[in-house]
């Protein structure tokens, strides 16, 4: 049936406010002021031991340290900033800031942390320096106390995640696969990283020491730059397909395709497109052919009662758009090849870090 009615988003124009993501969003800030001040002391004294001691794993270390804390204030940025009203300029809103600062982070990560901690490891090679006793005590001294801090700031953001877990039913392993907030990832991925560096230098530092060989820390240096490269990789892969455009996960998508096709005046959803406009944020646009016989009035009426409940159900589908158009055989037969597509995605579990999407939002 061919019928164009109105279909502008169901939006108030301001920022939805959801007081479970506001108290994580408080939450996770909590975990990102933890990680900063224990990155800012940590690189100080890493520093500092490492100038005394002369050593690259050391040195390295301190660089990865200094990467954290800056990338920590990449972090406070993107929590503030993604949470603006929209404008005129922005009328979806903020939301893709989390990402943006986000893949600052992972480049702040790469250069400041993987690069220089190569650089240190080259430059050892090339060097045939030793150290006395009491350089390398107080360089694993050092190494202990970071140990011991980074481990307390992992703890506190593995707490949040089992609170997310436990309140969306999760194991832990699946909220974090899960988890939405780039910043509380980046937390997670930066103080893993920074417990198992610590350790990598730990025994480069110690088999210098007992052999003699400084090839053991230039390794345990570029050991170090090695993983810090990954872990850069692997986020701002994450925040590149975020910013981009990435479509809501499949658990979603079925649920709002199902909810479209059990509504009566609904003949065939032949296009369901989403996108993440954020942390709290979806735009979903559908095509769907209704039913013959509706004048324009009952299409309108329609239109509004099925935007609105979606809106309820789905409180992070905050902009919704519904086009009415004509179904083509075509058409049909894409639909139910989607249709199938998305139910054996979600049945095999396939589904993209973020899955329960909808769950977490209401």
């Amino acid at each position: 049936m061919s019928r164009h009615a109105d279909a502008a988003p169901h939006s108030t124009g301001t920022p939805d406010r959801h007081p479970g993501k506001d108290t994580e969003d408080a939450r996770t800030a909590v975990t990102v002021f933890v990680a900063l001040g224990a990155n800012l002391v940590i690189a100080l004294a890493k520093l500092a031991g490492g100038l005394f001691a002369g050593s690259p794993a050391l040195l390295s270390e301190a660089a990865h340290s200094v990467a954290d804390s800056l990338n920590e204030l990449f972090l406070l940025a993107s929590l503030k900033r993604s949470n603006r009203a929209p404008d005129s300029r922005h009328p979806f809103g903020y939301g893709k800031e989390r990402y943006f600062w986000s893949l600052l982070a992972a480049v702040g990560i790469f250069v400041m942390g993987g690069c220089f901690s190569f650089f240190q490891g080259i430059e050892a090679l090339r060097s045939d320096h030793s150290e006395t006793r009491t350089g390398y005590l107080v360089g694993l001294a050092v190494l202990a106390v970071a140990l011991v801090a980074e481990g307390s700031s992992l703890i506190r953001a593995l707490v949040q995640v089992r609170g997310q877990a436990r309140g969306s039913g999760r194991s832990m392993r699946e909220a974090v696969r899960a988890a939405d907030d780039p910043a509380l990832r980046t937390v997670l991925a930066e103080d893993s990283t920074a417990c198992f560096g610590v350790l990598v230098a730990m025994a480069g530092m110690g088999l210098h020491m007992i052999t003699g060989e400084v090839r053991w820390e230039a390794w345990a240096s570029m050991i170090i730059g090695a993983l810090l490269v990954f872990v850069a990789y692997q986020l701002a892969k994450e925040s590149r397909g975020q910013i981009i455009g990435e479509a809501a996960d499949p658990a979603l998508r079925r649920a709002l395709r199902r909810f479209l096709e059990e509504q009566p005046e609904i003949d065939t959803v032949t296009t369901l497109l989403t996108m993440r406009l954020g942390t709290r944020s979806t735009l979903v646009a559908a095509r769907t052919d209704l039913v013959g016989g509706l004048d324009s009035e009952e299409v309108e009426e329609v239109l509004v009662r099925l935007k609105s409940a979606i809106r309820a159900q789905w409180p992070i589908a905050d902009q919704v758009f519904l086009d009415v158009t004509d179904a083509s055989p075509n058409d049909r037969e894409r639909a139910r090849r989607e249709r199938r597509q998305l139910d054996e995605t979600v049945a095999a579990g396939r589904e993209e870090p973020g899955t329960r999407q909808q769950e977490d939002a209401e």
